[in-house]
């Protein structure tokens, strides 16, 4: 199992690391290990410890 560090951001937020092999696997990656694009997530908090990631398909930013 893979573990990741929650890292301070800025002053109102923090954030994980997601590997690229497993963006790459999601074509949000491109072979040079660069972001394709503009993507966002809906994050949400399940349970205790536990959260999902959702990819949200057609948001113009």
């Amino acid at each position: 199992m893979a573990l990741n560090k929650l890292r301070q951001l800025d002053g109102d937020s923090a954030g994980i690391t997601l590997p690229k092999g497993d963006l790459q696997v999601e074509g949000l990656v491109d072979d040079d290990g660069t972001v394709a694009g503009e993507h966002y997530f809906h994050i949400r908090h399940v349970d205790d410890g536990e959260w999902r990631l959702e990819l949200v398909d057609g948001i113009e930013p």
